[in-house]
């Protein structure tokens, strides 16, 4: 297989996959719009105060866990398109109510649509961007995902800058915007819905055309699996050391440990975004060339590699040119996204390899559980990280973290060989 993948030529995606990129962008940027702002919005300029906040969070949450169980047996059983439209139309709605919001009901129903949303929403992803590509074309299309969510959700919070920059306002303005994120959400319903296959092309059908019989695996039988389980907790180790801790915690220790200005925070973030989007062309065919699993364990390698020129940055400290200082910082952000890019493009193949065609919704149920676990407590720990240790100690913390996750995708390899 690894020769194979040596002298294979470059897998065109093809237009239905096109058309759900150009979707999601437009989804994602209008999530970009809103995300930041919904806690300052709902408890201050509303008036509704912490606890209304809390809720919506806490609805959204708890939505979203029971949507996503439900939702991976129903992608299974009927078409994942189905679930994905029904999805993003939750997300629309949920959207769409916090807008004219004014007390605590609206915005708990607000937050229990966006929970089913993204629940039922990312059970059903995997399965709708596999089937808009060929299979040879499957770690290309996920690492375009990846950029597509971030390149949108980057304009997004552009956009929503300049419109509440100077605004009279901000409440709003702020109604609009999310009425807005609301609407970019319709597109994504109709696309879903026209890229689904009418039937399944021959490369995916099954031996002599047999249908799958029975329920198919559990989420109980698939995580009793080893390798299946060493994903999904691979996925959640992604999120806690990985992606939340550049979101979250790296700001702050640049900016609170480091002396590092908001401007140069903000030109480091940026570089992490543009990063992504120009090293996918230059990396995707060496990628491919390698096994899925070996491409896993070097994504935490990298992020490895990346907090070590944070850590670089920091013993330099002030006194050093900034020529230097600066430019480990940007190493850090581009590569980093390296490391993302390597996760991105192996993660899901992996999770349609090993599920099996039958069992795709509940492994990406599965895998968002384990996305959310990992992006609710990844902040914290990094937030008391920053509070209870130096620059250099926080750097050393963040490489451990990747440490962990690379023994964990080390096991893995260890236990499925590639196919």
């Amino acid at each position: 297989m690894t020769a194979l993948r040596a002298t294979a030529p470059r897998t065109p995606l093809g237009r239905r996959f096109g058309l759900l990129m150009g979707a999601l962008l437009l989804s994602s940027l209008g999530n970009g719009l809103c995300f930041p702002f919904t806690s300052i919005y709902i408890s201050q300029l509303l008036g509704l105060g912490g606890r209304a906040a809390g809720g919506y969070f806490i609805a959204m949450a708890t939505a979203s866990f029971a949507a996503a169980l439900a939702g991976g047996p129903l992608a299974d059983r009927g078409s994942p398109h189905r679930v994905g439209a029904l999805g993003a139309a939750a997300l629309a709605a949920g959207y769409a109510l916090l807008a004219p919001a004014g007390s605590v009901p609206l915005v708990l129903a607000s937050g229990l649509c966006v929970g089913v949303g993204f629940g039922l929403f990312y059970a059903s992803i995997v399965g709708i961007v596999d089937t808009a590509v060929p299979e040879s074309g499957r770690r290309a299309a996920f690492a375009i995902r990846h950029i597509v969510n971030n390149a949108g959700i980057g304009l997004g919070s552009v956009a929503a800058g300049l419109a509440l920059h100077g605004a009279d306002t901000p409440a709003g303005t702020l109604r609009w915007l999310y009425l807005a994120n609301g609407l970019a959400a319709l597109p994504l319903i109709a696309v879903i819905l026209g890229v689904r296959p009418r039937a399944r092309t021959a490369a995916r059908e099954r031996p002599g055309g047999a249908q799958p019989s029975g329920p198919g695996p559990t989420y109980r039988s698939l995580l009793r699996a080893r390798p299946m389980a060493l994903l999904i907790l691979a996925q959640a180790l992604f999120a806690i050391v990985g992606f939340t801790q550049i979101e979250a915690t790296v700001p702050l220790l640049l900016h609170d440990r480091m002396a590092v200005t908001l401007g140069w925070v903000s030109v480091v973030v940026a570089a992490n975004s543009f990063a992504l989007i120009a090293l996918q062309p230059l990396l995707r065919g060496r990628l491919e060339r390698l096994p899925e699993t070996v491409v896993l364990a070097g994504g935490p390698v990298l992020w490895a590699v990346a907090f070590g020129c944070g850590l670089g940055a920091a013993l330099a400290g002030q006194a050093a040119p900034a020529a230097v200082r600066y430019g480990l910082l940007l190493a850090f952000a581009v590569v980093f996204a390296a490391g993302e890019l390597m996760y991105s493009s192996a993660f899901y193949p992996l999770l349609l390899r090993w599920s099996g065609e039958e069992a795709v919704g509940r492994a990406s149920a599965l895998a968002s559980l384990a996305w959310n676990l990992g992006t609710a407590s990844g902040p914290p720990i990094g937030l008391f990280i920053v509070a209870h240790a130096s620059a250099t100690g926080g750097w050393l913390a963040l490489a451990l973290g990747a440490a962990a996750a690379f023994a964990v995708t080390a096991a893995l390899r260890g236990r499925a060989a590639d196919t």
